[in-house]
């Protein structure tokens, strides 16, 4: 799947959710590329990284799904990561020396997409 030709001019947020999870999975790697963390941290940010990229995973994996109710639970398992990658976000941000205003953009983003996706669920339940 191609996401670079999604890209919006003027740097704007993709308009479709798989591409913003695209994006958004790829800020966290990029944010956890460029972290210098103890050891005792590892397992927090394989966790995120785990949570975060689950989010897009979830989403293009409903799109092949075999029906209304496949999609819905894939949608379901997406919504559920992306409330997770909150979590870990937040305690990296609440324990961790990091770039905070970073941190917060991330969780902002994961909560954005958290809401698509629970709106686009209660939509389809209509």
């Amino acid at each position: 799947m191609e996401f670079e030709e999604f890209v919006m001019e003027g740097g704007g947020k993709p308009f479709n959710i798989r591409q913003r999870c695209f994006y958004f999975s790829r800020t966290v790697l990029e944010f956890v590329k460029t972290a210098r963390f103890d050891m005792v941290f590892a397992s927090v940010f394989d966790q995120l990284v785990r949570a975060a990229t689950s989010i897009g995973a979830n989403v293009i994996e409903g799109k092949a799904g075999i029906s209304k109710n496949d999609w819905l639970k894939y949608l379901g398992v997406a919504l559920k990561s992306a409330n997770e990658t909150k979590y870990w976000l937040c305690l990296i941000r609440d324990t961790f020396e990091c770039n905070k205003e970073e941190i917060n953009q991330m969780v902002a983003e994961a909560d954005e997409i958290s809401k698509i996706i629970a709106s686009i669920i209660i939509n389809a339940n209509k």
